[in-house]
């Protein structure tokens, strides 16, 4: 039976699209998870909230439990997990508020656990990652975007930082001579603890500044980002609305 996993980024989650809501409180084999499991239905369909910041934004990027998050969707029974975003844009052409359906990843994190395999004596672990986002997912959040009509990308490669800072006016232009699109301060190590666990993945990011490349720009700050956020959080909500039966039928 189908269960979808939501990982909410900052004030991305929202556990009142639930029906029949009730939290409960876990922990896994790798401690405990970043926030209380929200369990509830969306059309008929088990989901699952966990709130990637804890809800009060206490937990600083570094600092996220995501081996443990991720192990606590799995011991839940998640059959495929829909993550959520903030990101700075690295490209002109995506705006403030536009969605990117993430395809790819650069991992530029430092101080993180980067993988749920601290030993290989059950024998060797060497995940393939050319594809780190689940493609059926990822059709399944574009659908759901093209159907709302709203401003998105289809694809696009997601650079993570290590934070809590922006970055600097070089860092941001190296990432954009890398081939980055979007940067953020969470996805890669969540995205490749649960290809380690076997659950299908995908993440939809809703760009909110421009980083710091922009000439023309004020460099990004964190109210900016969160009067993007006020602007669009319902936008993302109906998103993953829609995106959950579809999510359901793949898992």
């Amino acid at each position: 039976m189908a269960r979808i996993g939501i990982i909410g980024g900052s004030g991305l989650e929202n556990p009142q699209i639930l029906s029949d809501a009730r939290e409960i409180q876990v922990t896994t084999r790798f401690g405990d998870p970043s926030s209380t499991l929200t369990l509830g239905t969306v059309a008929g369909i088990d989901v699952v909230i966990l709130s990637r910041h804890n809800r009060d934004h206490s937990i600083a990027p570094t600092s996220v439990p995501n081996r443990a998050n991720l192990q606590a969707l799995k011991d839940s029974g998640c059959t495929a997990v829909l993550a959520t975003t903030a990101v700075g844009s690295l490209r002109e052409d995506i705006g403030r508020g536009d969605f990117v359906i993430l395809d790819q990843f650069i991992d530029f994190t430092r101080r993180r656990d980067v993988t749920v395999f601290d030993d290989f004596k059950d024998g060797m672990h060497h995940v393939p990652m050319g594809e780190p986002f689940d493609p059926g997912l990822r059709r399944v959040l574009a659908d759901a975007a093209a159907a709302m009509g709203i401003r998105f990308h289809p694809a696009g490669t997601v650079v993570t930082i290590e934070g809590p800072r922006f970055s600097t006016k070089a860092e941001s232009r190296m990432f954009r001579a890398w081939g980055a699109d979007v940067i953020n301060m969470s996805t890669a190590p969540e995205c490749i603890m649960a290809r380690e666990l076997d659950l299908p993945y995908a993440a939809v990011a809703m760009s909110t500044d421009y980083d710091c490349w922009k000439d023309d720009e004020e460099p990004v700050t964190w109210q900016a980002v969160m009067e993007i956020f006020k602007n669009n959080a319902s936008r993302m909500t109906e998103l993953l609305l829609r995106a959950i039966p579809g999510a359901a039928k793949l898992a």
